[in-house]
């Protein structure tokens, strides 16, 4: 099965602002884009303010993942840099239809907006995701018994 989204010409910037949109329909009441070194999008970091409190979540784009499948399953057989264009333009469509997806379960009422995107999370300068990780999920308690 060929890459989800793979033949986009959406550029990155575009989708960046389709998800800040969505977010924001969703209450984000802040939203912050990332920048890498050559001034491509790389991230999104937003805030809602929930019961609970304010909270600031952080969703990473990894356009060097989609490069790598791009280059390993030749996807694109073309020049380097036209390929890691694709793929940052691919990694974006990605996300975005990932987010469209969690909307619609917020929308439902199946879920909480803190409940899919846990993982993304703020905790300090570290995503949730991060921290459970950094540890090696031992946070978490045994998941030996799951019945």
């Amino acid at each position: 099965m060929p890459l989800l989204n793979y033949t986009t010409k959406v550029s990155a910037e575009k989708t960046a602002s389709e998800i800040i949109s969505l977010l924001s329909k969703k209450g984000a009441t802040q939203v912050m884009m990332e920048f890498g070194d050559v001034g491509q999008p790389v991230g999104l970091k937003w805030r809602v303010d929930s019961p609970r409190g304010a909270l600031g979540f952080a969703l990473p784009i990894n356009p060097e993942a989609v490069y790598k499948v791009l280059t390993a399953e030749r996807i694109l057989v073309t020049n380097d840099q036209t390929r890691k264009e694709q793929a940052l333009r691919t990694a974006w469509r990605i996300v975005k239809e990932w987010v469209a997806a969690q909307m619609a379960l917020i929308e439902t009422g199946m879920v909480e907006m803190e409940e899919v995107f846990l993982p993304y999370m703020l905790s300090g300068d570290r995503t949730v995701y991060q921290v459970l990780s950094e540890g090696n999920f031992k946070a978490l308690g045994s998941t030996e018994d799951l019945g």
